[in-house]
């Protein structure tokens, strides 16, 4: 396909991901992003090898690498501390690069943004869309600083309460609450924290995780069946209560850890999964926009890059036009991005209810083996 005028509007994983992909292809591409200051919250994300595979085509792992932290396996302990298994992670980006790993989002999100800009891409922000109007050419859009510009294509990757969706398909679905809550903080690392690992509690599940070569982050789900506010002046006491029942050794370490310097970040779990199309016209949602998933199989971030590279692909590859470029695209990410948003669901569930253990460990061994498959 020649090159396109493209509008991304939000500026989040996917959105700088696409920035990024579809400039190498040679798009013109413009990126805006309401946030005038471009921020990102959050503690750590953990990371599987899929999602490291998407770096290394984006052309951002060794910035990864450099700044987070690497790691094969993920240890999984019983309350007390013993471990009882470890769940491999093939190593899908390569056989030099291990097979999952940990970073801070702040520092996941500044790379990215570096990225972006040295792409070339036109970004604004502190401006996002107004209107727009499209015909079988292209889309006309109206933006908040009072510029109107022309596109062959237009993308919505403006986040879980996307405003995109709600004019492009406003009878969508809304975001879900899960029943269950993250909890999640930052840590200095202790030494034997290698890898990501976990205690399988009866509801309540902590883990940690590597994110660079000093600091580690602290995960912790816990059932809560009403959505209702914390207050942020509790958030110390209420991480250290949740960790109180688990002997193991290293939790008790990380618990007397917890304190105002911890950068504890409070999230109810919510989830969303809209139904096909993604697309109208020359107008296609990707990422949260879409298919907003719970942490349980560390991959939302991953199925958000994953998106970005397979649309660029579609573009590049469609004889036919920008609409055959974007039925293609709904067509390789539906079945991948439902298996992602559903199962994570089910293993939340099942973890509220202190299920199935096998049941628990068989969703996340599939999921896992089909987030190895190509993309």
């Amino acid at each position: 396909m020649t090159s396109q005028r493209i509008l991304i509007i939000g500026g989040g994983f996917s959105g700088m991901s696409a920035a990024i992909e579809l400039r190498r292809q040679g798009h013109a591409v413009d990126l805006v992003e309401i946030d005038a200051g471009w921020r990102n919250y959050g503690a750590g994300i953990s990371l599987g090898g899929a999602t490291l595979r998407a770096f290394r085509q984006l052309g951002i792992l060794d910035a990864f690498l450099a700044q987070g932290h690497a790691a094969d396996g993920v240890r999984l302990c019983l309350p007390h501390g013993p471990q009882v298994a470890e769940l491999p992670t093939p190593r899908l980006a390569g056989a030099d690069v291990p097979g999952g790993g940990g970073i801070l989002r702040p520092v996941l999100a500044r790379i990215l943004a570096d990225a972006t800009r040295a792409s070339g891409a036109d970004i604004r922000l502190g401006c996002t869309f107004t209107r727009f109007v499209q015909d079988a050419d292209g889309v006309d859009v109206e933006f908040t600083d009072g510029q109107c510009r022309r596109y062959d294509l237009v993308i919505g990757a403006d986040g879980l309460y996307s405003k995109v969706r709600a004019a492009l398909l406003p009878q969508a679905p809304q975001p879900v609450y899960s029943g269950q809550a993250v909890w999640r903080a930052v840590l200095p690392r202790l030494p034997g924290i290698d890898t990501a690992t976990m205690w399988m509690g009866p509801h309540v599940k902590p883990g940690v995780n590597p994110v660079s070569k000093t600091e580690m982050y602290l995960f912790v789900t816990e059932p809560r069946p009403t959505n209702d506010h914390v207050d942020p002046a509790s958030f110390v006491d209420r991480l250290r209560g949740l960790l109180e029942g688990f002997a193991a050794p290293t939790l008790q370490e990380i618990r007397a850890q917890i304190g105002a310097q911890s950068q504890i970040v409070f999230r109810p779990l919510e989830g969303l999964l809209v139904p096909r199309p993604w697309s109208q016209g020359r107008i296609v949602l990707i990422g949260d926009t879409v298919h907003a998933t719970t942490p349980h199989l560390a991959s939302g971030a991953c199925i958000g890059v994953e998106d970005a590279l397979v649309l660029a692909e579609e573009l590049a590859r469609a004889a036919q036009g920008v609409p055959a470029a974007l039925a293609a695209f709904e067509a390789r990410r539906w079945e991948r991005c439902r298996m992602v948003v559903e199962n994570s669901l089910r293993l939340g569930e099942i973890e509220i209810a202190g299920g199935d253990k096998d049941e628990h460990a068989h969703i996340m061994r599939s999921s896992l083996m089909a987030l190895a498959e190509p993309i």
